[in-house]
């Protein structure tokens, strides 16, 4: 809990890991120690758990538990730990953020509802509840409207934003960049933001974004940590370079559902000891697999953990 106390001092690249299963679907915290120590040896700048690229859905809530606690344990309080902890029930999130904050946890994640498509009021409500009972932990906002059905207005997250002291940032997974543009002109550019869209983490800077947490950080750790540092030393144009780059991963990584396409190839690099997603997602396709090939051969040099040159 480290950061816990200065939420604004976590910036850069947070990886989102996927969450590791056996070839027989369960929880693999083996290769979880392992996914960790990989993001922290190709200088990852936190981590986070439990997010769309984990399969929270697919997991119970001592499953999402045990996970979180490995990663409490790896990270050490060396980097910043970022849990997702939302779920559809309020019950569960709350159960699954008091855990994050026991564990030391510096920022919980907190998907907005998903399936019931609440109200932007009823959203007040959602967060203003977990915000309140634990007053003492920074939550932010996690914004992902292609999985959840709900966008969360600016206008609504300023609303939490200025009647919660510990809502301090908000994770944005849309691809409409005017409304990273909107919730930073009405929350101030103190307010922490991070893309989770690929394509946006590079842009996002250039208005007052303080990183990214991208599911790329899980194939290419370095390169994505490396892009960041390159924009904030002021080397634009290699950032720019790099961001280009990588474009063939980012298509890798939605050739089908995510997280598929990451689970096979971290397998296939031997991070993780199989590929596995679960249901109702399925391992990549025949055909998936040759476009996956296709496009890891355009970018190879990007996938070691070294700092690519």
């Amino acid at each position: 809990m480290k950061f816990r106390s200065d939420p604004a001092a976590v910036r850069g690249s947070i990886a989102p890991l996927v969450t590791p299963f056996t070839a027989d679907g369960e929880l693999d915290t083996d290769s979880l120690r392992a996914l960790v120590r990989w993001q922290r040896a190709a200088g990852s700048h936190g981590i986070s758990l439990g997010g769309s690229t984990g399969e929270p859905g697919a997991q119970s809530t001592a499953e999402r538990a045990a996970a979180m606690r490995v990663v409490a344990e790896e990270t050490a309080d060396e980097l910043p730990f970022l849990p997702g902890t939302g779920s559809a029930s309020l019950a569960d999130t709350l159960e699954l953020t008091g855990l994050a904050r026991d564990l030391g946890a510096d920022i919980a994640l907190v998907i907005t509802p998903y399936y019931a498509r609440p109200t932007q009021e009823a959203l007040v409500t959602w967060y203003g509840t977990i915000a309140r009972e634990y007053p003492d932990l920074p939550i932010v906002v996690y914004n992902v409207p292609s999985r959840t059905a709900v966008d969360i207005a600016p206008e609504t997250v300023f609303r939490l934003r200025k009647a919660h002291d510990n809502i301090v940032g908000i994770k944005e997974t849309t691809k409409d960049f005017e409304h990273f543009s909107h919730v930073l002109h009405l929350c101030g550019r103190d307010f922490l933001m991070w893309s989770g869209i690929e394509l946006l983490c590079l842009p996002l800077l250039a208005i007052g974004g303080c990183g990214f947490v991208s599911a790329l950080a899980n194939l290419a750790p370095a390169a994505v940590a490396r892009m960041y540092e390159l924009y904030t030393a002021g080397e634009h144009d290699a950032a720019i370079d790099l961001h280009y780059r990588l474009h063939p991963l980012v298509e890798l990584l939605f050739v089908e559902t995510n997280p598929a396409p990451a689970k096979h190839v971290l397998a296939d690099l031997g991070v993780i000891a199989s590929g596995h997603v679960r249901p109702p997602l399925i391992a990549p396709t025949p055909a998936g697999l040759d476009r996956i090939a296709a496009l890891r051969a355009q970018a190879a040099d990007l996938l070691a953990p070294g700092v690519p040159a």
